[in-house]
């Protein structure tokens, strides 16, 4: 029982350590706002509510290329009965600017770069294929 305040000290200087990199990642972004994003000008409403847009976006593209390629569906129908290309450089960048829109909240939020440039123009670059 001697050694009961070596290994209390252990298991403590261990749980620590261990959790180190989440309380140094917990300090950096506690006082961080996300960044302030340049909403279009001349577009009133997107193809999707706001908070929708915010949190599933990915999901909604995904969803638009799956339809678009394997179903042959090239038009998508959003909430308010408007209807849109399904096409993320047609819709999307006709009103969003990728270096102000998109990378700005990737990488705030420490996304990986996503792979729709693989293939869709960033117009500021004139990189990828038009879709």
């Amino acid at each position: 029982m001697r050694d009961k305040f070596w290994i209390l000290g252990g298991l403590l200087l261990f749980v620590g350590v261990a959790t180190l990199p989440t309380w140094r990642d917990w300090e950096t972004h506690a006082n961080t706002r996300p960044p302030a994003l340049v909403l279009p000008a001349h577009a009133k409403q997107c193809v999707a509510p706001l908070d929708f847009m915010r949190g599933s976006h990915m999901q909604l593209l995904l969803d638009w290329r799956q339809s678009a390629v394997r179903e042959n569906n090239p038009t998508y129908v959003a909430y308010d009965g408007k209807t849109y290309p399904k096409s993320l450089t047609k819709t999307c960048l006709s009103c969003h600017d990728k270096r102000e829109f998109c990378d700005r909240c990737h990488d705030y939020v420490g996304a990986r770069t996503p792979y729709c440039w693989n293939c869709h123009v960033d117009p500021a670059l004139g990189k990828g294929a038009a879709r």
